[in-house]
């Protein structure tokens, strides 16, 4: 048997000369197409894994093909075959877990989803993230417990707070809350504030949907008149809109009094942000509502957010601005430095991602009768339809 049927051809030999571009770029690509790039992740690194948002972004290589697009918390799923995709996502969310960063987080998905390109896939994927958001924070917002009940003295506040609907109120909320016709009809106006609702505006009550600043400052302007209808009962307060802050702290150079000096002339008001016990700023930031108070008896500043954040540069903004308001309107000079900032540590959490809106006017509403949070997320479709309910009467009980 002759050799070349046992072994095969020869080929020539082509050396390898130092510095000739030639052979040596090609056996150079030829080790470097064999080799598999190997990229380190949040995975490798137990120190940063709580970091792996930011890591897996950037560290991760992407994938190589399209695949099928598949839910958000497919990543939850049990599987023994975990990819890449779903490790990078189970690294994101581990953030979740973290107190500090979860409201940054959910700030950062809520506001991707609210820019989305098509209105109706925007709708989609709110509601998606809503429900996504809901089932995470479930479990992780357990822990905190709920609020602490309220003492003997407003029992009788709390039992107006949380009293049911009647048949007849039921049936009037629900017939404008879920009637599809005549959107545009306008069914509510009030005077004093020059707010028009209309059925498509007070839509925004339904569930898993998020309030819009018609409802949300009608709703501020019942308040205000409720205090000034009782005020032996309530606390004597000011409410500000929701553009107010907007206003102040968004101007061309950044902080702005001028631009809301006239919001709270004695000529207006009829009485001075000097001789209120607590002052309601509303904070709308990154698709999510906040409030800050100015409580004036105590001398501190509050931060409540039902996602738990806290932000101090809306703190620092109050903190001047009641400077200038005290010393222009009441030539008061006042040194805020040694206020306290309150967090939102035991205020009461949202456990999905649309009710924001509404613990934002609880937290307004029991504050103002003096009353602690004693409130949690199952109370949320109940003061809806209130809140609703109060809109159609023009009157917040």
């Amino acid at each position: 048997m002759s050799p070349s049927a046992t072994s095969p051809p020869n080929r020539p030999h082509r050396k390898r000369r130092a510095g000739a571009g030639g052979g040596g770029a090609d056996d150079g690509s030829t080790r470097r197409r064999g080799r598999s790039a190997v990229l380190l992740g949040p995975t490798h690194f137990p120190a940063v894994r709580s970091f792996g948002l930011r890591l897996a972004l950037v560290v991760a290589p992407a994938p190589r093909h399209r695949r099928k697009q598949r839910p958000l918390h497919y990543a939850c799923r049990p599987t023994s075959l975990p990819c890449r995709r779903r490790r990078r996502l189970r690294s994101i969310i581990s953030l979740l877990h973290l107190p500090i960063l979860r409201p940054f987080y959910l700030r950062y998905i809520l506001a991707a989803a609210a820019s989305g390109p098509c209105r109706c896939r925007r709708k989609e994927s709110l509601v998606g993230m809503g429900n996504y958001i809901s089932r995470v924070l479930r479990k992780s917002s357990s822990d905190r417990g709920k609020a602490p009940p309220a003492d003997d003295t407003a029992k009788q506040d709390l039992c107006e707070v949380f009293t049911p609907l009647t048949n007849e109120e039921e049936s009037e909320v629900n017939n404008i809350l879920y009637g599809s016709d005549q959107s545009k009809k306008i069914i509510v106006m009030h005077g004093p504030s020059n707010i028009d609702i209309t059925k498509e505006k007070i839509w925004c009550l339904r569930t898993c949907n998020w309030l819009n600043d018609e409802v949300i400052n009608l709703y501020l302007e019942l308040l205000k008149e409720r205090a000034q209808r009782e005020p032996k009962r309530f606390l004597k307060c000011h409410f500000f809109n929701t553009f107010f802050y907007k206003k102040l702290a968004c101007g061309k150079t950044g902080y702005d009094y001028q631009s809301v000096r006239r919001w709270t002339t004695l000529n207006r008001l009829g009485y001075g942000l000097v001789e209120c016990e607590k002052i309601f700023i509303p904070i709308h930031r990154n698709v999510h509502w906040c409030l800050a108070i100015i409580n004036m008896k105590d001398k501190t500043f509050q931060y409540l957010d039902s996602f738990g954040g806290m932000d101090h540069a809306v703190l620092r903004i109050l903190a001047r601005y009641i400077r200038d308001e005290l010393n222009d309107k009441s030539n008061i000079q006042v040194d805020t430095s040694s206020w306290l900032k309150i967090s939102s540590d035991s205020c009461p959490l949202q456990q999905n991602g649309w009710d924001c809106g509404m613990f934002m006017l609880k937290f307004i509403d029991f504050h103002s009768r003096g009353i602690g949070l004693c409130f949690t997320q199952e109370h949320m479709d109940y003061f809806r339809k209130r809140t609703a309910k109060e809109i159609l009467r023009l009157r917040a009980d």
